[in-house]
Parts: structure tokens; sequence; C-alpha cells
């Protein structure tokens, strides 16, 4: 399975930007498909994941309702779309799969990762 983030980028305080998670390899909707990011001197940390079969979805608490996580599984591709964008936000977000139902926060839990892609948002 491989996993292709893209959309990353540098944009202000309040601005949006999307991004992409394109998955091969696999049957998509076999997986779970979270978004992580890690801000510099951080652990990485589960900001929101999709059951891409259900279409179920979690979020972390700092990001509810200014980040939305959706999927495509006609084009095996997940997505999430960040408004309202914060200073805080700053990180390298990656996104990675596992088999299940379940959105699960623990990292090690998920078999397939991206190779992350920076977000920076300036104050």
């Amino acid at each position: 399975v491989q996993l292709q983030a893209s959309g990353g980028g540098l944009v202000q305080a309040g601005g949006s930007l999307k991004l992409s998670c394109a998955v091969s390899g696999h049957t998509f909707s076999s997986y779970i498909m979270g978004w992580f990011r890690q801000a510099p001197g951080k652990e990485r940390e589960l900001v929101a994941g999709i059951w891409v079969s259900g279409g179920n979805t979690n979020y972390a608490d700092s990001v509810k309702g200014r980040f939305t996580v959706s999927r495509d599984i006609a084009k095996n591709t997940v997505y999430l779309q960040m408004n309202s964008l914060k200073p805080e936000d700053t990180a390298v977000y990656y996104c990675a799969a596992k088999r299940g139902s379940l959105v699960r926060t623990e990292e090690l839990l998920y078999d397939y990762w991206g190779q992350g892609t920076q977000v920076t948002v300036s104050s």
C-alpha cells in the first residue's frame, strides 16, 4: 500500500488549506485513514480519522469544527479540509492507514504512512 500526501503550504491565520492523500496498492475501502501531524518538539498526534467504508469520522478536540475529513472511494483519496487555521496548526501532516473499522489515536496501530506535507500558518 502506498500513500501520497499533498496540498500543504504557507497560509495566513484564518485561512484554509485542503490536503489530499492518494492511496494505491490495495482495496481502499478496507481501511481506516488517519491524518496525523507533528509540530517541532512535539509528539505526532492524530487530528482526524475516517472509516473509509462506513464514513464514520473522529476528530481531535483541537480541530473540531475547523477541520473536515472526507473520502472519495472512486478516486482512492482521502482529504483533510482545514479552515480557520491557527499558528498552532503549523506542523508536518501525515496520512496513514490501518485495517479495521475503528479510528484509533495510537500511531503504532497504523501500518502504512505517507511522506508528510508541511503546513505553515503565519500569524
